[in-house]
């Protein structure tokens, strides 16, 4: 059951509470109401009653003007959790993600060669893909994030934009904007520094011929806009049959919330600040189109510990995939889970990456034992793909990192196999040389009396019996006293000719880990 507490399950009671359905009041009662005194409260109130709503909608959605980078997924999983949320409490949802490819080709990436200058202008979705054949510039970029979606459990309806654009569907909305061009510049120019020019129109034209966006418009009337572009090009067009007009961010937005009917969409900073579109869109949803305003939620930055800001025109990003060859789609979905959207965090690859995995493990085994309160049991469950009955039998990642630089994999679950090529990849990638280790074959260090004394009581040790992790830790503390050997001393030593380092693994586990045996014969080239 969905707790009121957690954030998704706030923000889906506001939307059931404050999204409803207008619908005309019976004759019956409206008979009722006229022969009531006027100005009484009855007369006063609308003549339309609110019922729940059949269907909510929840929106997302970016332009793809390059690689869609892990930062911009906070977006699309503020609204999957909030989808989550709503259906959880028995409630249909459509949840629309838009390719907003109908804008212009702006700025040419690092990693796209500079003569794609040549397209800036044009929409994206006429843009050549320059990474393979037969596709668009856009579809490169949706396909790539689409597929990654998929892999964290997130499967929202894509709307292509420059579909709907050429399909003319914003025709009517649009003329809407234009016959109200002064009320939305009055709008717009309260949040700006220099007013609108006199000659602006709420819409932009790509040229027939040379296809991009250097237009001016001359006149409009009806449905009809005359145009001419700087290639040289003069023309008219209908726009509610040819689409080739496409409306500006500020006023895109809220058209599409009417369109739409959106109930719920989140945004980023740059979209919330005051004056910002977000600002305006409230005001020209309502006030030019005659919709509602969605439900809002603002969400803060991610970023990469360690690494830039990120910048998908200079090639700063790190994917969903990226960040996937470490965190399963499980540990990937609870780091944002478990943060309130107006929180901003930073996603590790360093030594950090354990401990959210011991923490995601330490929340699953509260989650079956039935320990987990309220609040854990959500973030658990919306984490999952799919919450299973049996509790998940994987090793811990910290136990696996010695497996995998061993070569002890044979015997693993299908699970931890999964969970191991993370580590492995992990290992390769990110490892601190604290965590890297290779088995010695032979002693390659210099030991002291007491350190040669303590070490041959280990391999006594190991030869007694087989230990388990807590046993053989024991062990250590009463060799450390026999040996008259401090502990930091003993776990040098014992690293140092295990692994030829002054640090590694947990000992107890190294050593179970590398085996007994392995280990003893090593020892016994300690003299």
């Amino acid at each position: 059951m969905a707790e009121k507490f957690f954030w998704a399950d706030q923000i889906a009671d506001r939307i059931i509470r404050e999204k409803t359905s207008c619908l005309p009041r019976s004759s019956k009662s409206q008979t009722k109401e006229k022969g009531k005194v006027s100005g009484t409260k009855s007369q006063d109130s609308s003549s339309k009653k609110r019922e729940r709503k059949k269907e909510y909608v929840c929106a997302s959605g970016i332009t793809p003007s390059g690689t869609v980078h892990v930062g911009n997924f906070r977006e699309v999983i503020t609204t999957d959790l909030v989808v989550k949320a709503l259906e959880d409490k028995g409630k249909k949802v459509r949840f629309i993600y838009s390719w907003d490819a109908f804008d212009r080709f702006r700025k040419v990436p690092k990693n796209v060669s500079k003569e794609y200058e040549k397209y800036i202008g044009m929409p994206l979705s006429d843009v050549p893909s320059p990474f393979e054949k037969g596709k668009s510039y856009a579809q490169h970029f949706e396909q790539e994030f689409e597929k990654q979606l998929k892999k964290v459990g997130i499967k929202p309806e894509f709307i292509y934009q420059d579909e709907m654009n050429k399909k003319c569907k914003y025709a009517k909305l649009i003329k809407i904007a234009i016959e109200k061009r002064k009320e939305i510049m009055n709008i717009l120019n309260k949040y700006r520094k220099e007013p609108l020019s006199e000659n602006w129109w709420p819409v932009v034209v790509y040229c027939e011929k040379c296809k991009k966006d250097f237009t001016k418009i001359i006149n409009i009337k009806g449905y009809e806009i005359e145009y001419e572009c700087k290639c040289g090009y003069k023309g008219k067009v209908d726009f509610s049959k040819k689409g080739i007009v496409n409306a500006p961010w500020r006023i895109d937005w809220p058209m599409r919330w009417k369109y739409e009917n959106v109930d719920f969409e989140p945004g980023g900073i740059d979209h919330s600040v005051h004056g910002g579109s977000l600002t305006t869109a409230k005001e020209i949803v309502k006030d030019i189109f005659g919709g509602e305003v969605p439900i809002y939620q603002f969400y803060d930055w991610i970023g990469i510990k360690g690494g830039n800001v990120f910048s998908s025109s200079r090639g700063n990003v790190t994917t969903v995939d990226e960040v996937e060859e470490i965190y399963e789609p499980e540990v990937l979905r609870y780091l944002f889970v478990g943060t309130k959207p107006k929180t901003g965090f930073q996603i590790s690859f360093d030594n950090d990456v354990i401990k959210i995995y011991e923490d995601y493990d330490a929340l699953e085994k509260k989650y079956y034992d039935k320990k987990a309160n309220a609040k854990d049991k959500r973030i658990y469950e919306l984490s999952r793909l799919k919450v299973s009955k049996k509790r998940p039998g994987k090793t811990s990642f910290r136990h696996l990192v010695s497996l995998v630089q061993i070569g002890k994999l044979d015997d693993l679950n299908k699970e931890s196999k999964i969970r191991a090529e993370k580590v492995k990849n992990w290992v390769e990638k990110y490892a601190g040389e604290d965590m890297k280790f290779k088995v010695q074959e032979k002693v390659n260090t210099k030991l002291t009396a007491k350190e040669k004394k303590a070490l041959i009581q280990l391999k006594e040790v190991l030869k007694k019996k087989k230990h388990t992790e807590e046993s053989l830790f024991g062990e250590f503390y009463k060799i450390c006293e026999k040996s008259d050997i401090k502990n930091t001393e003993f776990f040098d030593a014992a690293y140092r000719v295990i692994i030829n380092k002054k640090k590694g693994p947990r000992l107890a586990a190294l050593i179970l880990n590398v085996g007994q045996d392995k280990i003893i014969k090593l020892l016994e080239k300690v003299k």
